[in-house]
């Protein structure tokens, strides 16, 4: 299972370091010490990013917009069929659902709560994993 500091779950929920901290200071996710590190368990960090995202979302009437570059976030939900896959990363505030092989997935290692990249261009959505 993949962890995280402060400052990379910060990055990944697009927020600064000190909100990061007070987030996990009012217990919206748990951490855990290693030395002088707090860190963050992928699992329960994907779950947060989720649960932020769409709070930050309700009420919000924001547009739909295309992006047509890389979007780093974390691996929210991975489902494996026979021969195909559908992996969800959230980005910051972007869900991002791309269909893939099986195989593509078993070879990335992808799994909720690893980073990873969404390429977008035009129809197609590629993961890279970090």
């Amino acid at each position: 299972m993949e962890s995280y500091t402060i400052g990379q779950a910060a990055r990944l929920l697009g927020v600064s370091v000190d909100t990061a901290r007070r987030w996990a200071d009012a217990e919206r996710f748990p951490t855990r010490r290693e030395g002088t590190r707090r860190m963050v368990d992928g699992p329960d960090l994907a779950a947060f990013c989720v649960q932020a995202a769409q709070e930050a979302s309700e009420g919000e009437d924001a547009p739909y917009t295309s992006a047509r570059n890389a979007l780093p976030g974390i691996v929210t939900a991975v489902k494996l069929g026979t021969v195909d896959a559908q992996v969800e990363i959230q980005a910051g505030p972007h869900r991002i659902v791309s269909l893939l092989t099986r195989e593509a997935v078993e070879e990335l290692g992808l799994e909720v709560g690893a980073r990873a990249v969404a390429r977008v261009k035009s129809t197609s959505v590629f993961i890279d994993r970090v």
